[in-house]
């Protein structure tokens, strides 16, 4: 379980002129509303192939942001990736695209945002996509190993974690 961070977006906000805010387009579904941790990239499509691999690996307390394309026709994230997610020490995912069986989301000890939940399960080995590339979304670039944080006033990204 990862440890909740002590900071507010509001005040990084404030003290950082030069932070990435994300358009506020995504919606809580885990069971940490703030989360924070170094940024690891998928970038995939109605396909959560990578995801799955992702979260299944030791998350070190990072936050995994999956670039789905904005797609709203399938959830690439549920139940079973989220308890994954959580025994394996991800801080948070950020999904550009939708996840699935939101009340499990919910009782993660993980944070968790995409823009919609959707019922649709993905369809394995219908695409392919690529890890550790920048992705860009809701006007920011996500980049491995810059420092995401999140919380209920919303999603910012800086170059190194906040002092």
């Amino acid at each position: 379980m990862t440890e909740t961070p002590s900071f507010a977006t509001t005040d990084l906000c404030d003290t950082h002129p030069e932070i990435q805010v994300c358009d506020p387009v995504f919606q809580a579904f885990g069971g940490n509303p703030r989360f924070s941790g170094l940024i690891t990239t998928l970038k995939v499509f109605e396909d959560n192939t990578l995801v799955k691999q992702a979260v299944e690996s030791p998350g070190g307390g990072r936050v995994l942001v999956v670039d789905g394309g904005g797609s709203l026709r399938c959830g690439l994230v549920g139940g079973n990736l989220a308890v994954a997610a959580a025994r394996n020490g991800w801080a948070g995912i950020v999904v550009y695209g939708c996840i699935r069986d939101a009340d499990e989301l919910g009782e993660q000890p993980i944070g968790v945002r995409a823009l919609a939940a959707f019922p649709r399960k993905s369809q394995r080995g219908l695409h392919s996509g690529q890890a550790g590339i920048p992705v860009v979304f809701a006007s920011v670039v996500f980049r491995e190993g810059e420092w995401l944080c999140a919380d209920r006033d919303g999603i910012v990204v800086l170059r190194q974690a906040p002092a």
